[in-house]
């Protein structure tokens, strides 16, 4: 089953084998990974994944509703 779960105060887990892909239709090497965090703060140094770098202040919380 895939998932994407947001959560509060960090980054995106996505659990799935789809694509990711760049703004110019570049697809990512995810081989192996079958779970990873996409970054929501705009801070991390390994962006589109998530570093941790949220730590330092960041703030989000979303609920279905």
């Amino acid at each position: 089953m895939s998932e994407i779960r947001i959560r509060n105060n960090g980054p995106l887990l996505v659990k799935s084998t789809v694509a990711l892909k760049d703004a110019e239709g570049n697809e990512y090497n995810l081989e192996g990974k079958d779970q990873y965090a996409l970054c929501r703060c705009g801070k991390s140094a390994t962006a589109p994944f998530c570093d941790g770098a949220h730590r330092d202040g960041f703030s989000s919380e979303c609920s279905a509703t």
